[in-house]
């Protein structure tokens, strides 16, 4: 597959050294392990700006998958989707669906989350998942099934 990914994850404690990130590296084992070509994650404090250029950045760095973790919550600083949605070009609803019904096989919580899903303009897939490990588990290993395919759409392949 050797399809470009990018793991962007987005927490003020982590990009200050507080605490390790932990759910960035599981998002990226994940995607290379599904035969995606992603380098480490790149960990950003919660800022509408700085998630608006780090996914603009990726995208121009040719990464067709970009997956950011944390800020999809409630929380006062939890700004991903917020940041994320006017890069979106076609929302996918229904991959952020299957990712929380996933996640409600473990918690809950995963009804929290206000990630989206959807490609930009310039044909790159772009998904917000939680910033829990298991949340970002969820996530990826949703997304992994059917990257490829969304991707060949988008390239003009017959599905």
């Amino acid at each position: 597959m050797n399809l470009k990914a990018c793991v962007i994850t987005v927490s003020d404690r982590a990009s200050q050294g507080v605490y390790e990130d932990r759910s960035g590296p599981a998002a990226v084992q994940i995607l290379r392990d599904a035969g995606f070509d992603v380098s480490a994650p790149v960990v950003i404090p919660d800022s509408k700006e700085e998630i608006q250029r780090s996914i603009c950045e990726a995208v121009a760095g040719r990464a067709r998958l970009v997956l950011t973790t944390g800020g999809t919550g409630v929380g006062p600083r939890d700004f991903t989707p917020e940041a994320t949605a006017p890069l979106i070009d076609r929302e996918l609803t229904h991959l952020m669906g299957a990712i929380v019904a996933k996640g409600l096989q473990s918690t809950p919580h995963a009804l929290i989350t206000r990630g989206l899903a959807g490609l930009t303009k310039e044909g790159a897939l772009v998904v917000n998942a939680p910033g829990s490990t298991g949340g970002v588990r969820d996530a990826a290993e949703v997304v992994v099934t059917v990257a490829s395919h969304i991707l060949a759409q988008v390239d003009g392949e017959d599905h």
